[in-house]
């Protein structure tokens, strides 16, 4: 049950932090000033339980599979940093797009490695 609430609350935030930040990288509209609060949570959240579901799934195992997840991973990290940063910017929000596409990217890909 761990793993499934852990997977759902990773994978929900997830979404809000990559559709939001993806629609202010496209848009560029002020609600960038309400919405980094959120974002910067919803990152906190996709990153505690990316560690957590990397103990409970991927603890001890070095494969192909946990290279791609720790390349996205690394990715998340960056784009966090550059949001919490400067998050108010549009191009903040267009670097951490892409990161997070990257991120996104490696998440699909590592499943079929």
């Amino acid at each position: 049950m761990t793993l499934v609430i852990t997977l759902v609350l990773h994978v929900l935030s997830g979404v809000f932090w990559a559709g939001s930040t993806f629609t202010l990288a496209r848009t560029g509209t002020g609600a960038a000033t309400r919405l980094v609060g959120p974002q910067i949570g919803a990152a906190f959240i996709v990153i505690v339980t990316g560690g957590l579901l990397w103990h409970l799934v991927h603890s001890g195992s070095s494969g192909r599979t946990e290279y791609i997840l720790l390349v996205g991973a690394v990715a998340a990290l960056i784009a966090a940093g550059v949001q919490g940063l400067s998050g108010r910017r549009v191009t903040a929000q267009r670097i951490a797009a892409v990161l997070l596409a990257v991120t996104v990217i490696c998440m699909a890909a590592a499943r079929y490695a």
